[in-house]
């Protein structure tokens, strides 16, 4: 029996959406073959929904509390919020462009026929406005076919199509343009496979139609092309050089994403200078919350820039590697994947050579999270650093979940971005995995950590009662220092830490630290503790005023 477009078809498109790309996951992951061959749409989309529908969960759930029921804009905007602060690579940052691009237009109407027309002709319009260099034969082009059906379908019966009708119709028109996009895109051409980013779209489309209908099909997607392709010469590419940059792989080498709070202009701003440090830019979102994504070569370059533009946070930085065959990334012999708080420390894990995942205070990665990041790293050997004393159990879960799919892993107790600064700082890759796991653990172990925080409240501590607006210095884990300047406040605990000896002071400055902060400390170590050198890092936003390592 067919379905209203309202607030519980939204909430059953979403299950029905997750459970499409589970089904289809590894199957989009292997024609993965643009803008670069990473193997990860399928992933990447699966992920994105998943967190779209936790936010349209949550949505209901606050409306049960409330003893209310969600209107369709509800549940329509909690799924694209849900689907922008979630959104994995290319694919999953279009697709969170094309959700917001429906909540414009549903959210003010009633779920009829005609909206959804309308919606899913805006939705594939935004894709195109958040795509720096729009490439046809993509999501993009399967994304407007599906409108251009959505719109046949309603022509064909004014006024009285059903929205279930138009849905279909858009699911059946992405389907057809799917099996077009081998012959306009080249890359896709010479592997004779459909474009892995409209495919998944396809299967959402397929969903959306489902939860309308009241009828489940589990038709799988056809992912090969319909019949034997001409020479890729013959296979018309658009934006012709680019396009064939993109899709080579030795083109950039990190995929950047990040969470980003900034404004309008200086969103304008940042998409031209991303621009031109690399490409497969998309930048998505708005009314000050964005997501975005672009691959480039200097990965710290990239963060820099979201700084510049206003405050990024859930940064994600992943290494290519290189590609091995059309639709296979090249898997190196051993990896890092290293947890760290702020942005600066994600480019700088990255420069190292790691694999960072940046995380905010208070919201710490789930193992699954860190699973994704281990398969990303894309290598036989991983080693894992929390960074962080309460992800210790977490990380432990994401280990074993990577052991039983053939990776080796250790995880190196880090439990601080400072131990996991000196523990990448001995990684020899070339050495035994064995010999490496012994270097960086006995590197973590040699250097005693702290960080400098403000209290928030009045509560009881290692070091007596500290009021809100103290400063706090915690050694170890443990407050050990109670004060009112920051700058003073570290000295003591420098000088506390430095009493039982050390040859290496490393500082971390969050983006709240005071401007003279690192001279004032690097100086005070030097003039009272003889032979102790001081390197200083930026940790960027989201960090904490100050992390100190002493080895």
């Amino acid at each position: 029996m067919p379905n209203p477009l309202d607030a519980a078809a939204v909430r059953s498109w979403c299950g029905l959406a997750l459970e499409a790309l589970g089904r289809e996951r590894e199957r989009i992951d292997a024609i993965n073959v643009y803008p670069v061959a990473d193997g990860d749409t399928g992933t990447n989309l699966y992920l994105t929904l998943e967190s779209a529908a936790r936010a349209v969960e949550a949505a209901f759930d606050g409306h049960t509390s409330a003893g209310t029921a969600p209107r369709l804009a509800d549940a329509i905007g909690a799924m694209a919020h849900g689907a922008l602060i979630g959104a994995r690579g290319n694919s999953g940052t279009i697709v969170a462009q094309l959700l917001r691009g429906m909540t414009e237009v549903l959210a003010a109407t009633d779920g009829s026929a005609d909206a959804l027309r309308q919606a899913l002709r805006r939705a594939a319009a935004s894709t195109y406005e958040a795509v720096a260099h729009p490439v046809e034969g993509t999501v993009l082009t399967v994304a407007t076919a599906a409108a251009d059906a959505a719109e046949r379908a309603a022509a064909g019966a004014p006024g009285a199509a059903e929205v279930t009708e138009v849905a279909r119709a858009a699911h059946e028109g992405a389907r057809t343009a799917l099996q077009a996009t081998p012959g306009q895109l080249a890359v896709l051409g010479r592997a004779g496979v459909v474009d892995a980013g409209g495919c998944g779209l396809v299967a959402l489309l397929g969903a959306l139609a489902d939860a309308l209908s009241g009828e489940v099909s589990a038709t799988p997607v056809a992912v090969r092309a319909d019949a034997p392709l001409p020479e890729a010469a013959g296979c018309e590419v658009a934006d012709g050089a680019a396009a064939d940059r993109r899709g080579d792989p030795d083109g950039p080498a990190f995929e950047v994403i990040y969470l980003l709070e900034a404004a309008d202009a200086a969103v304008a701003r940042l998409r031209t200078r991303l621009d031109g440090l690399g490409d497969s830019l998309v930048v998505v979102g708005g009314d000050g919350l964005w997501n975005v994504h672009v691959h480039v070569d200097d990965a710290g370059a990239a963060v820099e820039a979201g700084i510049e533009a206003g405050r990024p946070y859930r940064v994600r930085i992943t290494h290519f590697g290189g590609v091995t065959r059309a639709n296979e990334p090249a898997m190196t012999a051993r990896a890092v994947v290293a947890v760290v708080p702020g942005a600066g420390l994600a480019g700088l894990c990255a420069e190292a050579g790691a694999l960072p995942v940046a995380v905010r205070p208070g919201e710490p990665p789930a193992s699954g999270e860190l699973v994704q990041a281990i398969r990303q790293a894309h290598a036989r050997e991983v080693m894992l650093l929390p960074n962080d004393a309460d992800l210790r159990h977490t990380a432990a879960a994401a280990a074993e979940q990577a052991r039983t799919e053939g990776v080796r892993v250790a995880l190196i107790p880090t439990r601080s971005a400072v131990q996991g600064i000196a523990a990448l700082a001995v990684h020899e890759p070339d050495r035994s995995f064995d010999e490496d796991v012994v270097a960086m653990t006995a590197a973590a172990g040699a250097t005693r950590y702290a960080e400098l925080a403000v209290a928030e409240r009045q509560s009881w501590t290692m070091a007596g009662v500290c009021q809100a607006g103290d400063v706090l210095g915690l050694i170890d884990g443990d407050v050990a220092v109670i004060g009112a300047d920051l700058t003073r406040t570290a000295m003591t605990v420098l000088d506390r830490m430095l009493s039982a000896g050390g040859e290496m002071v490393t500082l971390v400055l969050g983006a709240e630290a005071p401007d003279a902060l690192a001279e004032r400390l690097e100086r005070h170590v030097r003039e009272r503790h003889l032979a102790v050198d001081t390197v200083v890092y930026e940790g960027g936003q989201h960090a904490v005023p100050l992390l100190i390592g002493v080895e």
